[in-house]
């Protein structure tokens, strides 16, 4: 009974064993995966390694769209060396021909003897066939491996792939009792620079910047990304939401070459668009009740234009509307160690009498960034009743 158990404690460590070092290696797939973040839309972001005899032999990420699937660019690295390789991926291989061959032609080619994955494509083109094709090739499949880690770094693109929107984001900077700006609109500067640096990070990661007409207005902002010690950081789109065409044709935004401008309206008033297009932004005429733009509408126009992560900086109209009609994915909400008593909460929603009318969001992360607190959160699902 002795040898027996100790025969089976062996077996335990050595799957033990070999768990870490699956999730190690799809660790490093994860770091390459990172590289791409903001630089591939609308593709999805994917990082992969090979391995052989224990050690990476190669790494590769996806770049950018039209570029080489990170799988193919690790294989190419490798050559002949892959034959007999296990490939780690953090994403389902794509099986189909888009602007590149399918990476799973490639891996099949290649002789590969194992192909680990972090989550499934949800894309309809891919789902499920990538996997199928590499099982039925005569290839080891293993999936689900740090699948949280990995359909995480892809929320945007599955958002963008099945609901036809951008994934959208909400960027909050507020006082420990919940206002963004004084009474007068004053706002300079409500978080401390280690949470302004933390946004310029973020803005080098997604593909368009949205704000209302009375941010522009108040703030004059110039909704650029400004990373110190980095030239070749992403400029997003900057677009701006407006019901009346009411922006300083002056403001700052339009003094930048550095992202294009793009304004969204429901207005008619021919002549503050020709002013605005002479500044050098483009405008679109989007459908709206009530001088408000319908934000469903805005967000397929961006989706047409291969917008696939929207971060939205307000005001509190516009943060307001998103919430109100459930077009909020995730919240980044920085909370400054500051008491201002009268001024502008962030979130102008229509009157509610009950706390149980509140919209519920679940926190999904605290960080101390400086003196600031950074809450992430995002929507409670709806609860679907039986009668």
């Amino acid at each position: 009974m002795r040898t027996v158990g100790k025969a089976d404690g062996a077996k335990g460590r050595a799957a033990r064993r070999e768990q870490e070092e699956i999730e190690r290696f799809m660790g490093e797939a994860l770091e390459q995966a990172k590289k791409g973040q903001g630089r591939t839309s609308p593709n999805p972001v994917v990082g992969a390694v090979l391995v052989k005899n224990g050690r990476v032999i190669a790494r590769g990420h996806h770049a950018k769209a039209g570029g080489p699937h990170a799988e193919v660019v690790a294989l190419g690295q490798a050559g002949e060396k892959a034959r007999g390789a296990d490939l780690y991926s953090t994403l389902e291989p794509c099986d189909h021909h888009g602007r590149t061959p399918p990476c799973t032609e490639a891996i099949v080619r290649a002789g590969i003897r194992r192909v680990v994955v972090g989550c499934r494509d949800r894309n309809p083109l891919v789902s499920g066939r990538g996997l199928r094709r590499l099982r039925e090739a005569g290839i080891e499949v293993l999936t689900g491996v740090r699948e949280e880690a990995c359909a995480a770094l892809n929320d945007p693109f599955f958002t963008f792939v099945t609901k036809k929107r951008p994934f959208v984001t909400l960027k909050i900077a507020a006082t420990a009792d919940g206002k963004i700006a004084a009474s007068n609109g004053d706002s300079r500067w409500v978080t401390g620079p280690k949470s302004r640096e933390r946004v310029h990070g973020l803005r080098d990661r997604v593909d368009a910047i949205l704000v209302g007409a009375g941010t522009v207005r108040l703030d004059d902002p110039q909704l650029t990304t400004r990373l110190r010690g980095r030239t070749a950081a992403r400029q997003p789109l900057r677009v701006v939401l407006t019901g009346t065409l009411d922006i300083p044709a002056k403001a700052r935004l339009f003094d930048e070459e550095r992202g294009g401008v793009l304004v969204l309206t429901s207005s008619p008033d021919e002549k503050r668009a020709r002013a605005l297009e002479a500044r050098g932004a483009e405008v679109v005429r989007i459908g709206g009740d009530g001088g408000r733009v319908d934000l469903q509408a805005a967000l397929a126009h961006l989706a047409s234009r291969d917008i696939v992560h929207l971060l939205v900086e307000g005001g509190a109209g516009v943060f307001g509307g998103f919430l109100e009609a459930g077009l909020v994915d995730a919240v980044q909400l920085y909370i400054a160690p500051k008491v201002l008593g009268e001024g502008i909460s962030w979130a102008r929603l229509a009157r509610r009498e009950r706390m149980s009318e509140a919209i519920e969001l679940l926190q999904t992360g605290v960080e101390q960034v400086g003196q600031d607190v950074l809450i992430t959160l995002r929507p409670r699902p709806a609860v679907r009743r039986s009668r």
